[in-house]
């Protein structure tokens, strides 16, 4: 424990800044629990049966790359001496994807927490899809997930979400350690955080243990103590557990222990020296490790090996007992879908008035019929975003036949959030981590901006999220503009490696489900309230399907006269079919129109550039793009010549048809506006 803090202060001192003092008085904790609780094989950090560990505080990033490094994950000295450098395996926060052994990404506190509680969620679903039958703790899918909490996250209200959801699902394979050190950057958290947080969570329904190292005989790291609390914990399988470590951050640094600088700043060289001493290590040498230290450290590799081949036997069996799951396990595990799973996905007749929010209702049950790693639910608004997998169970800790959610099961397959948007983004997040599932979530999209920092990980991540975001604009109507999306369009698209997707009717909406599973990465499908008419493909002289064109992101949905346009017509979402109105009126007067659906910006601007000139081509300047949202998505698209028919202010409370009249989001605005373009490109 002592190398461990050593090794904290001079990775942060090296480089000059960081965060050493919770990775210090978190070094028992955290190697107690990597070498003698959590099971983990370090030579093969993807296996199935391994339990979880998330670093809720991120900026503590070093309590995770210690233990990395002592464990044998890859990690060199050399690593911690590149602490928070350019090109590093050892960034200031963990990143997922980017140093082997981190779960999730981490920093925005309260995050992190919330992915366990996904985790834990995800453990259960995936216990439930291939070995339901199984006794409790005998299946080669059970496992733990362990997190670490500190003071900031149990501050942010999304893990108050989390936590609570935890506690009604009874996640008995979640343990939590708080570290209750009772410091922030400012200082001592009695300014803004003095609440009794076991009777908190004792409240959400979960289990509680405290641990002292604070005693009135002075600070005594009691790890045998803290020992029979992660037991305790690990016993209680009917409730998730929380430990509340009462430690001083920093310590035993002489004068930086218990301080906000020891918190967030390098300790100095003088401090880094003093401790050294009270420690007894030689202030002279850096990253001083002993033979003996790392060789000891090291041993949880053959424990853990061992660990896995006894594992092993059960999954061996199981696999023989099996085969239809196996097959399942082994595609999933492959991230493939089955043959011919998109038979069954609906196709709705041209002229017929269709919601995109039912289309995708539909979409989902024929999803579910053919993938059983698909789950979800919504943020207690199933009905309004048509979320609700028919057939499935409430996943619930109990069974129930019946009742108002049509019967519940600890594997059912719909999510109840409640109204948690920010903890429902988490969780999903940490569902898609923990693999072998697909799982969605809807809210409105209004909502989203409940869920940004959550969206921004699943992007940072790659993480497989689908966001059901439905009531996509004014024309929700009359709940009004605290509801309607204005701005939420361009924001959403300003996320690096977010997909963002309005589909312009239903079966673009089916092709959008169809696009999502078939790629990695979070999704976001924009879905209307009000019906939206289904286009006639031929009729329009359509270049590709609805499924071939929506994958490519944007297509020309209807083709100018003769096949040159004059002028291109850009729509998403319920504003394509404004479009297709204005290109009539134009043709009739003699004007080729060519009209783009553009569901997908992002999946557009991943195709070749041969393709994007085909369907925008640079001789043709007069252009307009139509989206009843800010324009900033689109001049990049329109150019100088080009026109845009937008919404630059909040909307209001009446039906949909008056606001689109009398906000200018009509045809006649359109074909008013490809007027101007021509005249302004001299066409």
């Amino acid at each position: 424990m002592d190398t461990v803090r050593v090794l904290a202060m001079d990775s942060v001192q090296k480089v000059g800044n960081g965060h050493p003092g919770t990775a210090m008085s978190l070094a028992p904790a955290a190697t107690l629990l990597f070498q003698k609780h959590l099971r983990h094989d370090p030579a093969d950090p993807s296996w199935v049966g391994r339990d979880r560990f998330v670093l809720s505080p991120g900026h503590s990033s070093l309590t995770l790359y210690i233990q990395l490094y002592l464990s044998g994950y890859g990690l060199q000295l050399s690593d911690l001496q590149a602490f928070r450098t350019w090109g590093s395996l050892t960034p200031g926060h963990p990143e997922h994807g980017h140093t082997v052994g981190v779960e999730t990404t981490t920093g925005p506190l309260g995050q992190g927490l919330a992915n366990a509680v996904g985790m834990a969620m995800a453990a259960r679903y995936e216990r439930g899809l291939f070995d339901p039958d199984a006794a409790p703790g005998t299946s080669p899918f059970d496992h733990r997930i362990y997190a670490f909490a500190s003071d900031g996250d149990l501050e942010e209200g999304v893990t108050s979400e989390a936590s609570s959801i935890a506690g009604v699902q009874k996640l008995g394979n979640l343990v939590v350690i708080y570290d209750d050190n009772h410091i922030s950057i400012e200082g001592d958290t009695k300014v803004a955080f003095t609440e009794d947080v076991l009777k908190r969570y004792e409240a959400y329904g979960w289990h509680t243990q405290s641990v002292e190292f604070t005693t009135p005989n002075g600070y005594v790291e009691d790890v045998e103590a803290l020992h029979r609390a992660i037991l305790a914990a690990e016993q209680e399988t009917d409730r998730p557990s929380i430990i509340r470590l009462r430690t001083i951050i920093g310590w035993p640094a002489p004068k930086l222990q218990n301080t906000g600088k020891a918190h967030g700043s390098a300790l100095g060289a003088e401090e880094v020296a003093a401790t050294k001493k009270i420690l007894g290590f030689d202030p002279e040498k850096n990253f001083e490790i002993a033979d003996e230290i790392l060789a000891h450290a090291r041993e949880v590799g053959a424990r853990g090996a061992a660990a896995k081949a006894e594992w092993a036997k059960g999954y061996d069996a199981w696999r023989a007992a099996n085969p239809q799951r196996v097959a399942d396990f082994d595609r999933i595990q492959r991230r493939e879908l089955p043959a011919g799973w998109d038979e069954k996905l609906p196709a709705f007749p041209a002229g017929k008035d269709v919601a995109t929010r039912k289309a995708s209702e539909a979409a989902i049950q024929a999803i579910a019929e053919q993938l059983p790693e698909f789950w979800g639910g919504s943020a207690d608004l199933a009905e309004s975003n048509n979320t609700t997998i028919k057939g499935g169970l409430s996943f619930l800790p109990y069974d129930e036949e019946g009742g108002e959610f049509g019967g519940s099961s600890p594997y059912g397959r719909i999510l109840h959030f409640g109204i948690r948007e920010h903890a429902m983004g988490s969780i999903l997040n940490g569902i898609a981590l923990h693999g072998n599932t697909r799982p969605f979530g809807g809210t409105f999209l209004q909502f989203s901006d409940y869920m940004r920092p959550a969206v921004r990980l699943a992007s940072m991540m790659q993480a497989p999220v689908t966001y059901v975001w439905t009531h996509d604009s004014i024309g929700l109507g009359e709940d009004g503009p605290t509801h309607q999306p204005v701005e939420h369009y361009a924001a959403l698209r300003a996320i690096p490696g977010f997909h963002f997707v309005r589909p312009g009717d239903a079966n673009e909406t089916v092709a959008a489900w169809k696009a999502t599973l078939e790629q990695d990465g979070p999704v976001g499908l924009a879905l209307t309230r009000q019906n939206l008419p289904v286009f006639d493909h031929d009729a329009l002289g359509s270049a590709l399907s609805a499924t071939d064109g929506v994958k490519r992101g944007g297509y020309v949905l209807a083709e100018a006269t003769g096949g040159a346009p004059k002028v291109i017509l850009i729509g998403t979402g319920s504003e394509v079919q404004l479009a297709v109105a204005a290109r009539e009126r134009l043709e009739a007067d003699g004007v080729p129109t060519r009209v783009v659906s553009m569901p997908c910006v992002e999946w557009f601007d991943a195709q070749d550039a041969g393709y994007r000139e085909s369907v925008l081509p640079a001789a043709v300047k007069a252009r307009v793009a139509v989206e009843a949202g800010v324009a900033q998505s689109w001049y990049r698209f329109t150019g100088d010549a080009g026109r845009i028919v937008s919404l630059e202010h909040y909307g209001a409370s009446a039906d949909f048809k008056t606001l689109f009249t009398e906000f200018g989001i009509t045809a006649e605005a359109v074909e008013s506006a490809a007027r101007e373009s021509l005249a302004a490109a001299g066409a």
